[in-house]
């Protein structure tokens, strides 16, 4: 029973995983599901992004595809195998590393789905589809283990090595190392090639999809394999004996191989890859062989025909060249086929597109920058955020003409109506509020204004003249005003003194009354206090 293409399996073990926490693992299991179609490719691109995230454990990752390649259904073991060589093709060299390091390999070697054949087919559509899949799962396994065997060995992946007559690895290798590295590229051609797939078996989408993997990685292993033959044979007449020998064992099994890679891109061919995106083979004549085969007898001391002896040296750089030009060209015709972006998913997006939406971004990016101004440039918009802005190096041109605000310097201007309703009576301790008189100053009064009222401020302030501030005598005018009147006092505290003393009033303190915490003070005329 399936819901929406995902059987009940799949939803409950995805929901068993999402309780428990394990996001990795319901990625895995997302792209390995029971549903006869190839692993989505939102599933594969997260999967890849997580091989370059360092939080993510890599050992966790493969053991996951591992455990999920031991399922008895052929379609979670298939997807799990493509899921595998996706990620080795595209995430990050660190599950390379692994798999080669690991003694964890897909040992599916006796892999064999009956279950479709014995509940009479009914499981997945075509009914023997699970037993005819189990063969390509074999081979598709051993290849995947073969795969990391050779990056074991070799330390670099042939399919990302570079490749060319300026920059190839095997094309500028030297003849020690490059005898020990094709046999290695070769091992790992043959079990490309033991797929051996026909038209009529790419039949499901599962196949399909690991077909076009192969067929990516094999224009990218050929590509180096040529590569590695034309090297060897500009080597070949300089090699010793026993070199000589090994080398001369390598083309022969590069000339089956190629006839073996020519039936591949037939099939791909057939399966309706276009024909322009298939590279051309051109073989060497075969002349070639028989002038390498006559130079090995010479070095090994055999007799050879008398007839080629005084050509052979100029016979065999003619077949050599001739040679070394029809490999260039199919060396040419591959590299230009793995260059190609067209089978290359990546990230999963077109270049076009990824270009065109880059494009996109960086219009809106302009217009944003248009239309928010510097916070120092002219406008409304510029204005506000200059006041705003505390940071700004210059004060804002609205604040210049503004005096700043000293908290312990003389008082600030005031305007005359404030001047005149401020009342001694209204402070009785005299003590005034001088922060409140320079916030509450304007700015528009002239010197002459703020010099007055600052006068009569002082003038109403005892504290300035005679409590240590201000050694100054106390004018009349700021005796005059120094304290409450006699009558206001009276009305609010009331008449306590007798009669008697009513010659004790304000003429006998002429008006003035003293502070409270002056022992020492003068008197009008300079005096001391009697």
């Amino acid at each position: 029973m399936t819901m929406a293409g995902q059987t009940i399996n799949d939803r409950l073990l995805a929901a068993r995983h999402s309780l428990a926490g394990q996001g990795l693992a319901k990625s895995v299991c997302k792209a390995t599901t029971e549903e006869c179609i190839g692993p989505k490719k939102k599933h594969l691109d997260y999967l890849v992004h997580c091989t370059n995230e360092p939080n993510v454990s890599i050992p966790h990752l493969a053991n996951l595809l591992i455990e999920r390649s031991q399922n008895a259904n052929w379609v979670v073991v298939y997807k799990s195998l493509i899921t595998t060589h996706h990620l080795m093709a595209y995430g990050n060299e660190r599950f390379m590393q692994y798999l080669a390091s690991s003694n964890s390999t897909f040992n599916l070697s006796s892999f064999l789905d009956k279950g479709t054949v014995q509940d009479g087919g009914m499981g997945v559509p075509g009914g023997r589809m699970g037993y005819d899949m189990s063969p390509f799962i074999r081979r598709y396994a051993k290849y995947l283990n073969e795969k990391s065997l050779s990056y074991r060995a070799m330390a670099f992946d042939f399919c990302k090595v570079k490749r060319g007559k300026e920059e190839g690895s095997l094309r500028s290798m030297n003849a020690e190392k490059l005898l020990k590295t094709l046999p290695v590229l070769q091992a790992q051609l043959d079990a490309l090639l033991e797929f051996d797939c026909q038209s009529n078996d790419l039949s499901n989408g599962v196949i399909n999809m690991s077909f076009m993997l192969l067929f990516r990685d094999l224009i990218r292993l050929f590509a180096c394999y040529n590569d590695g033959i034309i090297n060897l044979l500009e080597k070949y007449f300089d090699m010793n004996k026993k070199h000589a020998r090994d080398a001369l064992d390598l083309y022969k099994k590069f000339l089956v191989r190629m006839d073996r890679v020519g039936e591949f891109l037939k099939v791909a061919e057939n399966v309706g890859i276009d024909k322009g995106d298939i590279p051309d083979l051109t073989k060497a004549p075969s002349s070639l062989l028989d002038a390498l085969e006559q130079h090995l007898a010479t070095l090994e001391g055999r007799k050879v025909s008398a007839a080629n002896t005084p050509t052979q040296s100029s016979s065999n750089q003619r077949n050599v060249k001739s040679a070394v030009s029809a490999l260039s060209s199919t060396s040419s015709a591959f590299g230009t086929a793995a260059a190609s972006s067209k089978f290359d998913t990546t990230n999963g997006i077109d270049e076009q597109l990824k270009a065109q939406v880059l494009a996109e971004e960086e219009a809106a990016m302009n217009q944003y920058k248009s239309k928010v101004s510097s916070p120092t440039s002219s406008g409304a918009g510029g204005a506000s955020a200059a006041l705003t802005n505390p940071f700004l190096s210059s004060p804002p041109a609205a604040q210049a003409g503004q005096p700043i605000v000293d908290l312990f310097g003389a008082a600030s201007a005031q305007p005359a109506a404030a001047a005149a309703a401020t009342k001694a009576s209204d402070d009785l301790l005299q003590l005034g509020n001088p922060f409140a008189d320079m916030f509450e100053a304007s700015g528009g009064g002239g010197a002459a204004a703020a010099g007055a009222t600052g006068a009569a401020l002082n003038a109403n302030n005892l504290w300035m003249h005679n409590n240590g501030f201000n050694g100054a005598s106390v004018s009349s005018a700021a005796a005059t005003n120094a304290f409450v009147s006699d009558s206001n006092f009276s009305s609010v505290f009331g008449n306590t003194e007798p009669a008697g003393n009513a010659g004790d009033g304000p003429d006998k303190y002429d008006g003035a009354v003293s502070s409270p915490f002056d022992w020492g003070a003068t008197d009008d005329d300079g005096g001391a206090a009697q």
